[in-house]
C-alpha cells in the first residue's frame, strides 16, 4: 500500500505528520508516544496492537479541519 504525505507543522523532519494510506483513505498520524501513565489509564477499549500518539491541534486543524 501507498502512503502519500499530507502535512507537518514540525521543522528539520521531527513529528507530527500526517499520511493517507492511498487505497483506503485512513490517516496514519506520526507523533511522540503517549507515555504519561495517568493518561494511559484512562483510555478505554484498548487493543494489544494500538498504540497512542500525541497530536497537536494545529496539524489537524491545518491538514485535517472539520467538514
Amino acid at each position: 500500500m501507498a502512503l502519500r504525505f499530507i502535512g507537518t507543522t514540525s521543522e528539520h523532519g521531527n513529528c507530527p505528520t500526517l499520511y493517507e494510506i492511498e487505497e483506503t483513505g485512513e490517516i496514519v498520524v506520526q507523533g511522540d508516544r503517549l507515555t504519561d501513565p495517568e493518561h494511559l489509564a484512562q483510555l478505554r477499549d484498548v487493543k494489544q496492537t494500538e498504540t497512542f500518539v500525541v497530536v497537536p491541534r494545529e496539524l489537524l486543524a491545518r491538514f485535517a479541519p472539520k467538514e
